[in-house]
C-alpha cells in the first residue's frame, strides 16, 4: 500500500474524469442508432463502461508490479511476438479473405468478447522496446557511426520496420504515423548525437514521405480505389464530395457548427441520428462539440492535454534514462493520437480512423492506452521511492 501513496494524481484523476466522460458520451452517441436498428440501446454503454472497468484494472495491476518485470526482456519478447505474429495474420487473413476486411481494412481479429487491433499492442511494444534498446546501448551509441548502427542495430530495425510496413499494409496509414512519430521522438530524445539523430530522424521521414508521394503520384489500381484513397479526396474536397467520401467530415462541421459555444444539450445532438455513422467512434469530439458545445471540447482536450504534458514534465525532471523515454512515448502516443483525431473531424488533414484517447469507443484502444499509463505511474513511484530512500 506505501506505493499507491506515490502514485501521480496529476496523471490520475483526470485518466478518470475521462473514463467517466468517456462512458457517457458513447451512451449518448449511440443510443440512437441502436434504437433504429432494433438493438439495445445501452449495448455500448455497458461495454464501454466494461472496457473502462478493465482498462482501471490494467492500469493498476500493471502499476503494482515489480519494476522489473516491465524491463523484462522475456515479457517484452512475449508481447513482440504476439504483435508480430498477429499483424502477419492480418496480412494473410486480408488476401485470402477480402470480404473479412471492414471499410477496405484489415486491422481486427475477432475474439468473440471484443475486437482486438495488435496495432493498439504495437505502440506499446514500440515504447518498451526503444526505450530498453537505446538505454542499453547509449554509451556505445555515442561512438557509432551510421554504418556501424546500421549493422549493429539491423535485427532490431528489420523488427520495427516490418512493423511499420505490415500495419501500413493493412492498410492503417494512421497507425504507420503513429509508429514511426514514436520512432522519431524516442530517437531524438537518447542520447544518440545530434548528427548521428539528424540523419536517422531525416531517413525515417523521408522513407515516409517517399513512399506517400510515389502512391500518390503513381496512383496503382489498388490503391485509388482503396477507402483511404478516398478519405484523402473528402479532406481536400469535402462539399464537393458530399454526397460521397466528404459526408463524414461535412456533417462533423455541422455538429460543431450546431453547437456553438454552450452546446445543444446533452443527448440533443442532430447529427448522430444517421447522418454520421457511428459517431461514438471516430467523430466522438464532434457529438461533444454539438451537445456540449465548445466548453465540452476544452474540458477533454485540455484534461488529456494536462496529461500529456505532466508525463512531459516527469520525463524531463527523471535521472532514469529508459524511464524518461518511456514517459515520452506514452506522452507521445496519446498526443499524435489526439491530433490525428482532432485533425481528421476539423478536415485539417485525411481521416484515419484513429481514436480519441479515451473517449471514442473501443476495447483495444482503453486497455492499451491505460497499460501505457499503469507502466510510467508504475516508474515514477519507483523513482519516487528510491529518491525517498537514498535520503
Amino acid at each position: 500500500m506505501k506505493k499507491i501513496k506515490l502514485i501521480d494524481l496529476w496523471i490520475v484523476i483526470p485518466y478518470i474524469v475521462l473514463l467517466g466522460i468517456g462512458v457517457v458520451m458513447v451512451y449518448s452517441a449511440s443510443f440512437y442508432n441502436s434504437l433504429v436498428h432494433g438493438g439495445n440501446t445501452t449495448s455500448y454503454l455497458i461495454k464501454q463502461a466494461i472496457f473502462a472497468l478493465v482498462g482501471l484494472g490494467i492500469c493498476y495491476l500493471v502499476f503494482m508490479l515489480k519494476e522489473q518485470i516491465l524491463k523484462s526482456r522475456g515479457v517484452l519478447s512475449f508481447l513482440g511476438i504476439i504483435t508480430w505474429g498477429s499483424l502477419l495474420f492480418l496480412i494473410v487473413k486480408g488476401f485470402v479473405s477480402p470480404s473479412s476486411r471492414v471499410n477496405g481494412a484489415s486491422g481486427w481479429i475477432d475474439l468473440k468478447f471484443f475486437n482486438f487491433q495488435p496495432l493498439e499492442l504495437a505502440k506499446i511494444v514500440f515504447i518498451l522496446y526503444l526505450a530498453l534498446v537505446l538505454t542499453s546501448k547509449k554509451d556505445r551509441l555515442n561512438e557509432m557511426t551510421v554504418g556501424g548502427m546500421y549493422r549493429d542495430n539491423k535485427a532490431q530495425l528489420f523488427f520495427l520496420g516490418s512493423i511499420i510496413l505490415m500495419v501500413a499494409a493493412q492498410p492503417d496509414i494512421g497507425g504507420a504515423l503513429i509508429l514511426a512519430v514514436l520512432c522519431i521522438v524516442l530517437i531524438s530524445a537518447s542520447s544518440i548525437p545530434s548528427r548521428m539523430m539528424i540523419i536517422m530522424d531525416s531517413l525515417i521521414v523521408v522513407t515516409v514521405t517517399t513512399a506517400l508521394i510515389l502512391l500518390f503520384t503513381l496512383k496503382p489500381p489498388l490503391f485509388v480505389h482503396s477507402y483511404q484513397y478516398q478519405r484523402f479526396l473528402a479532406m481536400q474536397h469535402p462539399f464537393q464530395l458530399e454526397k460521397e467520401a466528404g459526408a463524414q467530415i461535412v456533417n462533423s462541421f455541422y455538429a460543431i457548427s450546431n453547437g456553438g459555444v454552450f452546446g445543444v444539450g446533452l443527448g440533443n445532438s442532430i447529427q448522430k441520428r444517421g447522418y454520421l455513422p457511428e459517431p461514438h467512434t471516430d467523430f466522438i469530439l464532434s457529438i461533444i462539440s454539438e451537445e456540449l458545445g465548445l466548453i465540452g471540447v476544452v474540458v477533454v482536450l485540455g484534461l488529456i492535454m494536462a496529461m500529456i504534458l505532466r508525463m512531459l514534465l516527469v520525463g524531463l525532471r527523471s535521472k532514469n534514462t529508459y524511464s524518461s523515454l518511456v514517459y515520452y512515448g506514452v506522452a507521445t502516443m496519446m498526443l499524435t493520437q489526439t491530433i490525428l483525431n482532432v485533425g481528421g473531424l476539423l478536415g485539417f488533414i485525411p481521416l484515419t480512423g484513429v481514436t480519441l484517447p479515451f473517449i471514442s469507443y473501443g476495447g483495444s484502444s482503453m486497455i492499451v492506452l491505460s497499460l501505457g499509463l499503469g507502466i510510467v505511474l508504475n516508474l515514477e513511484a519507483s523513482e519516487k521511492y528510491q529518491s525517498i530512500k537514498s535520503r
